[in-house]
């Protein structure tokens, strides 16, 4: 079976009729649209020529900003006063297929960033891929939401990109939120979306300099950071371990060169401490989700920085290994479990959620992406 093809076949086969991609069609958990997976979803659409489908996208995501982006003046209002912001106050981090909120699970952390910087790193991609600028029009103002929402909370404790932590600031996250900034600034540049009053290349320089002061320990990355309370400032927590999802500080966001030691010395960390040999890649030594299992997408992304490095025997071997994990109908799981990290949490995950989600939308995109890096470095 060609893998690659499959995989979009699986992505199209599943986008909604609103544009909206649904996270997994077999798990019902999962049965909602994340802008962090939904924006990688339509950048893999955007790498594999399906402009239709990821412009589909990009315009539900607008919409759907727009429905619930009073809340973003509000939330201000929150903040101006001295209040609390409760967890349905801020812009949700999953909606239904339709674009409306969840309010279905009172305990859901609702409160995410990363897909909101995501979706303008990857709408600018789009933009650049498929020539389509005239879209821009037609988002500028779910796009001056977003850029205000983040610009108000990316200082504020959050949930991490694996829904998790809420009483930390995330390096990963944030390094979404430079990319957002980073993203629109450029096109400000070339004079394609006019200025909103927010100084974008100050503001990405501002959330960088942030992560090298407050996210670096024994010269490398870390996974979380504690918030700046009362009159201590933020700073690094070592103990969390590393992450294999700090490679987007590097790969795809630029927060940091490809060849910066703080990249090199925290991809080592993630090869020694969570890269399977002959496997697949773990999301942190700690989990214990269906027992910890390899990741699709985070084999995939680990490969799409071997290629932009230059280390193609290692990024060969781990396509290899992602292919030779699709199912009989051509899915891709959200996990592999035959080497878990924690196997005595594996069965009370069966039997509170079922088997693990496949296929997996966001695994079918990141190994989309992967498969188009290996084929334009002329291996494919």
């Amino acid at each position: 079976m060609d893998c690659y093809r499959r995989s979009i076949e699986v992505i199209l086969q599943n986008q909604h009729s609103s544009g909206s991609y649904v996270a997994s069609p077999n798990f019902p958990t999962y049965h909602y649209c994340w802008l962090r997976d939904g924006s990688f979803i339509a950048h893999a659409m955007d790498r594999a020529g399906e402009f239709t489908s990821a412009e589909a996208f990009y315009r539900w995501v607008g919409r759907t900003i727009q429905k619930h982006g009073n809340k973003v003046e509000e939330i201000k209002q929150h903040l101006d006063s001295g209040l609390s912001i409760g967890k349905d106050d801020v812009l949700h981090t999953r909606y239904t297929l339709d674009g409306e909120e969840v309010m279905v699970d009172s305990a859901w952390g609702n409160f995410q960033i990363d897909g909101y910087g995501t979706w303008l790193w990857a709408l600018v991609e789009h933009v650049r891929l498929s020539g389509n600028a005239a879209l821009i029009n037609d988002l500028i103002e779910p796009i001056r939401i977003t850029l205000r929402y983040l610009d108000l909370v990316w200082q504020i404790p959050n949930y991490d990109c694996w829904e998790e932590h809420p009483e930390y600031l995330h390096l990963y996250s944030l390094t979404t939120v430079f990319a957002g900034f980073n993203s629109i600034a450029c096109l400000q540049e070339k004079g394609l979306i006019p200025e909103n009053g927010i100084p974008l290349r100050k503001k990405a320089e501002q959330v960088k300099e942030f992560l090298l002061k407050y996210a670096v320990f024994d010269g490398k990355m870390v996974k979380h950071i504690w918030p700046a309370r009362n009159a201590e400032p933020p700073k690094p927590i070592p103990q969390s371990g590393v992450d294999a999802s700090l490679i987007g500080v590097a790969v795809p966001y630029g927060v940091l060169a490809l060849d910066d030691v703080l990249v090199r010395k925290t991809i080592q960390s993630i090869e020694a401490d969570l890269l399977r040999p002959g496997g697949g890649v773990y999301r942190y030594k700690a989990d214990v989700y269906y027992g910890g299992g390899e990741w699709i997408l985070l084999t995939a992304w680990l490969g799409w920085y071997y290629v932009q490095v230059g280390e193609i025997d290692k990024a060969k071997k781990l396509i290899g290994w992602i292919e030779s994990q699709a199912s009989t109908e051509g899915f891709l799981p959200e996990q592999v479990n035959d080497f878990t990290l924690s196997p005595e949490h594996y069965e009370p995950w069966l039997k509170k959620w079922g088997p693990v989600a496949s296929p997996l939308l966001w695994s079918h995109a990141m190994y989309i992406i992967f498969f188009n890096e290996i084929k334009q470095a002329g291996l494919k």
